[in-house]
């Protein structure tokens, strides 16, 4: 059951302004993205039992073997995202708890997200109907197929780490867009940006991170 957007205590308005001041001394500078995330209830993301660790700087477990990422790493993606050009549609690759999805609805036109596992997605859906984003489109499905349906796409934010970069997400770029992704084996993954030039692509390396990976098929 959802829980009282406004917060009290451990998940109380002044709490999370201090997440932001700990994301802001941490390099985030997109002052959009920090108002964004200061506002979203990250505790309506998680089990209730959670919610008294929602606005420290961590990833925690949602179930199903996967997990709702650390707000860092959510702003740093989300931040690249929006690099100029700031995109209009964007495609998101794992749902997970809807909190990424969340953030990014309020800061472009369109996004289209894609989850392999049906209950997360039906969680996902409930929360962010909840907080009226009315902008996001979803899909049950592979992620690594992307959502050829609706492509091209400004830009892919992909939350789930796979061994090497799947080649038909990036097909699935406008020329100029760009791709932010987790690439690499457990330990060893690197947060990429990835520029779609004509048929060639750029590769941009930010910070080691640490993903769950981007499993094929459906949950």
């Amino acid at each position: 059951m959802l829980i009282d957007t406004q917060g009290i205590g451990m998940t109380s308005q002044r709490t999370r302004d201090r997440l932001i001041t700990r994301l802001r001394e941490g390099g985030i500078s997109n002052e959009r993205v920090l108002e964004v995330i200061r506002l979203i209830p990250r505790h309506l993301f998680m089990d209730e039992a959670m919610a008294s660790r929602a606005y420290e700087d961590t990833a925690l477990p949602i179930g199903y073997g996967q997990t709702i990422s650390q707000p860092y790493i959510v702003a740093r993606m989300t931040e690249a995202v929006l690099h100029p050009p700031t995109p209009a549609r964007v495609l998101e690759i794992g749902t997970g708890s809807g909190y990424q999805t969340a953030v990014l609805a309020q800061l472009v036109e369109q996004v289209f997200s894609v989850e392999r596992v049906g209950a997360l997605l039906s969680q996902a859906r409930q929360r962010l109907s909840h907080l009226q984003l009315r902008n996001i489109q979803f899909r049950l499905g592979d992620g690594h197929e992307g959502w050829e349906k609706h492509a091209p796409f400004d830009a892919i934010l992909v939350t789930a780490a796979p061994e090497e970069t799947p080649v038909g997400l990036l097909q699935q770029l406008v020329e100029g867009g760009k791709m932010v992704i987790p690439v690499g084996k457990s330990q060893q993954q690197r947060l990429q940006v990835i520029t779609r030039q004509a048929q060639d692509y750029t590769y941009q390396s930010l910070d080691w991170v640490s993903f769950v990976p981007l499993v094929k098929g459906m949950g």
